[in-house]
Parts: structure tokens; C-alpha cells; sequence
């Protein structure tokens, strides 16, 4: 080989090695620390250890169609491409953020052709959810026909955002938002990796893992612009603010979170817990929910769990209401915390709300049975002929103002349905209701 060409061919190497070394150097610092085995995968023991279902199917280099579903940096990307290699699939991958029909076409293509070489494809679909429906049912015959083996990601409930067909073809597999202990694994990893500590001190190293709010790669973007910063003075967490700015917390209205945030709130304040509900609220209000859904969710609670056992609460939260569309945020959500803690503290019942259910049901049972002749009015001689309101007793013109008629149809049994608790204002109903049952016993 001539001079020329060895000086050429070794010109060629050499920018390439740099370009390759420039590469290396422009990837994120997650990216750079993805696990290159399912081994190296951490806060997913629960699918992955051995003894578990979906174990045996790794093992047995056979995969179903599954559905990852967790919260964002748990891990779900990096998952899929060590499952295609754990059972020698060939990987390919779409996002259904920036794909269509015509994308999802091509790689249902790429894997005919694999296939024809005896190569299974495993098609990884980020953001499954974003799918519409009728996008969602072209994966039902590749998934059917053995073509691919879909493995879908979301960070939405499947059991609202996906198809019931493309659901009974795939398995949902569950992933866990990383724990603290996790965090901080990868924290000490990513150290090594650079070969650098971050300048942290102790109560700021944890801000730092509270901020990533269980997201492994949110913590690894944090760490690798402080790992920037000059190591000679620790930072505190007030500086940790500061240095990574604040991040909003892992809340998306349309999505589960909005409801699982409602519903702790509700049970909060069912439970008696005032601390736990403004914790909630704020969470809420943090994460940028419409106080006015919040207000919504304090009259009902204070109609299904407070009832008559305390009339006010249901008074509290439709002056809350009033208070914060008359003043807006941030003043007017001091009404709501306001009407959160009293209801949290007063005394409950439920008694109205399944008395509501009962008599719903018992209605919707009885079909069209038509009042006691001796309630319906007679303003006609007809009617009155009919025997309409003969017999019917004037509960005013008694002696005790109570006359223990019966007022249910004729054919229904009295029931009760209404059955208070003996709490707050129902103690007294309940001592009435309790008097009138002796009188209509004795009538």
C-alpha cells in the first residue's frame, strides 16, 4: 500500500475517533448511564426478579405484547431496548407524539422484511395513549398475526386512554416511580461516572432526590448541570433552588394524577384529617388545578360525608365557592383551605347519601306504582268518587302535629331508608324520628 493511501486511510480513522469522542461527549449525562443489561435496571424488581412471571418469559426468549405503564424516568425507554436484546428481537421504535398511520405502516414493513429472514421485530411505541382510537386499532392485526411484539409506553391509566382490544392483546406491566433509595443509587453512580462529587451538602443532596420527584432521569439532568458548578463551597438547598431552578411537580390535569389528588383530598377530610387535606389541596393548587373543580369536590363532600349531621358544612363550602370567584387566587384559596378544615373537623354522616342510594334503587324497582289513594288530591266530584283523598288525615289538625299515616304506594312495604347516625344535628332528628316511630306504633 502506497504512502498516500496509509496517510489517507489513517486521516480517515482519526477523524473519525473524533468525531465519535465529540459524540460521546454531547450526550446527556442519562443517556450516557443507561443500564447496558437488565441487571443494571433499579426500582423495577417487582417484574424483573427471578421467580416472577414475566421473568420466566425473558428466560424462555419469548415475550407477549405488554404495556409499560409508570411515571415519567422510571425507566420505561430503557426497559424496552434491553428487553429486544435480552431475547435477540430486533428493536425499532416510534413516538406517537410526532407519528401517524403512514409511520406506523413503514415499521409494520421493516418487520415483514425481518421476518422474512426469521428476525422477530419488537416495536417499541412511546406515548401510546396519544394513539387516537382508530390509530390504536391498526396494531390490533401485526400483534395477531405474530408480525411484532408491541411493547407500548404510557404514563396514562391504559384502562382509559387505550382500546379495550388492543388492552386484552398485551399485558400491563406496572412500574414503580424510583423510591429514595434509588435516587440516591444513581446519584452515587453518576459520581463515579464522572469521577466528580456533587457540591452538595447533606439537606441539600436531599432536596436535590425530593425535587426529581421519583424521576431517575429528571435527578440525572439536575446532577450533571451541578456537576458544572465549582466544588469549593456546598451548595444548601436554598442554593440547589437557585441553581436548578423549580420544577413542577409530576401533575397532569387530564390524566390519573388529577383524579388520585381529588380522591385523597376527599378521603382526607372523610377521614378527619385537616393536616392531609391541605396537603392535598396544595398539591393540587401546585401542580395548576382550577380551584373551582376543587370547590366542586367540597360541596359534595359535604352533602355524602357530612350531611345532617352538621347542615353548616354544606353552607361552609357554597360560601368558599362564592368567597374565592369574588376574590380569585392566590387570596380566595384561603377560603378553601378554610372550608377544607372544617369540614375535616366537624362530625360526619353518611346517612342521607345511602338513604339517597336506597330509595334510587327501590324506586327504579318498583316501576310506575302509583301513590295511596287518601294523598291524591280530589278536585274534581269524579276524583272524589274514585275515593281521591278520602280518609286522608291533616297532620296540623292532631294533637301532636303528626298523624303516622302511610305515604308509600300501596303495595310497597314502609321502609326506612333514611337512617341517621346519631351525630352533630342528627342525634336530635334521630331522637324525633324515634318519637314519631312510637306514635305511628300506637296509631
Amino acid at each position: 500500500m502506497c504512502f498516500y493511501k496509509l496517510v489517507k486511510r489513517s486521516s480517515i480513522i482519526l477523524t473519525k475517533s473524533l468525531f465519535e469522542a465529540n459524540t460521546e461527549k454531547l450526550r446527556p449525562l442519562a443517556d450516557k448511564m443507561r443500564p447496558k443489561s437488565l441487571n443494571g435496571v433499579v426500582g423495577q424488581e417487582h417484574i424483573l426478579s427471578e421467580g416472577t412471571t414475566f421473568f420466566r418469559y425473558l428466560s424462555a426468549k419469548k415475550l407477549p405484547s405488554i404495556i409499560l405503564w409508570g411515571p415519567p424516568g422510571c425507566g420505561k425507554t430503557t426497559l424496552s431496548r434491553l428487553l429486544a436484546q435480552e431475547i435477540e428481537y430486533a428493536f425499532d421504535s416510534i413516538s406517537a407524539v410526532t407519528s401517524g398511520i403512514v409511520d406506523l405502516r413503514k415499521a409494520f414493513d421493516t418487520a415483514k422484511e425481518k421476518k422474512a429472514i426469521g428476525k422477530k421485530t419488537l416495536l417499541f411505541v412511546d406515548e401510546i395513549h396519544r394513539f387516537n382510537r382508530s390509530q390504536q386499532d391498526v396494531f390490533l392485526a401485526p400483534i395477531e398475526d405474530g408480525l411484532i411484539t408491541l411493547v407500548g409506553a404510557t404514563t396514562a391509566n391504559p384502562s382509559f386512554e387505550l382500546n379495550a382490544a388492543l388492552l386484552s392483546r398485551c399485558q400491563v406491566l406496572v412500574l414503580k416511580r424510583l423510591t429514595e433509595t434509588h435516587l440516591e443509587f444513581l446519584l452515587a453512580k453518576a459520581e463515579a461516572h464522572e469521577k466528580k462529587t456533587l457540591p452538595l451538602n447533606k439537606e441539600a443532596r436531599l432536596a436535590l432526590i425530593n425535587l426529581a420527584d421519583g424521576d431517575g432521569r429528571a435527578l440525572l439532568n439536575f446532577a450533571e448541570s451541578l456537576f458544572l458548578y465549582p466544588s469549593t463551597e456546598l451548595l444548601t438547598p436554598k442554593d440547589l433552588i437557585d441553581a436548578v431552578q423549580r420544577r413542577m411537580p409530576a401533575y397532569d390535569k387530564a390524566q390519573e394524577g388529577h383524579y388520585n389528588l381529588i380522591s385523597a383530598l376527599h378521603k382526607s377530610i372523610r377521614g378527619s384529617d385537616p393536616d392531609a387535606a391541605l396537603y392535598w389541596f396544595y398539591r393540587m393548587i401546585d401542580g395548576g388545578e382550577d380551584p373551582l373543580f376543587i370547590a366542586r369536590r367540597l360541596v359534595r363532600t359535604a352533602t355524602e360525608d357530612i350531611g345532617l349531621a352538621d347542615p353548616q358544612a354544606l353552607v361552609q363550602a357554597l360560601a368558599a365557592k362564592d368567597a374565592y370567584i369574588f376574590l380569585g387566587s392566590p387570596e380566595g384559596e384561603l377560603a378553601l383551605a378554610q372550608c377544607i378544615v372544617y369540614l375535616a373537623t366537624t362530625l360526619k354522616s353518611n346517612a342521607v347519601y345511602v338513604a339517597q342510594n336506597e330509595a334510587m334503587q327501590a324506586a327504579k324497582r318498583s316501576g310506575s306504582l302509583p301513590p295511596p289513594k287518601h294523598i291524591l288530591n280530589a278536585p274534581t266530584t269524579l276524583m272524589k268518587q274514585l275515593d281521591y283523598g278520602k280518609e286522608y288525615i291533616y297532620d296540623h289538625n292532631t294533637e301532636e302535629g303528626f298523624s303516622g299515616q302511610n305515604y308509600f304506594p300501596e303495595k310497597i312495604q314502609q321502609t326506612k331508608f333514611y337512617r341517621p347516625k346519631g351525630r352533630g344535628v342528627e342525634k336530635e332528628i334521630l331522637s324525633r324520628l324515634n318519637y314519631w316511630e312510637k306514635l305511628r306504633n300506637k296509631y
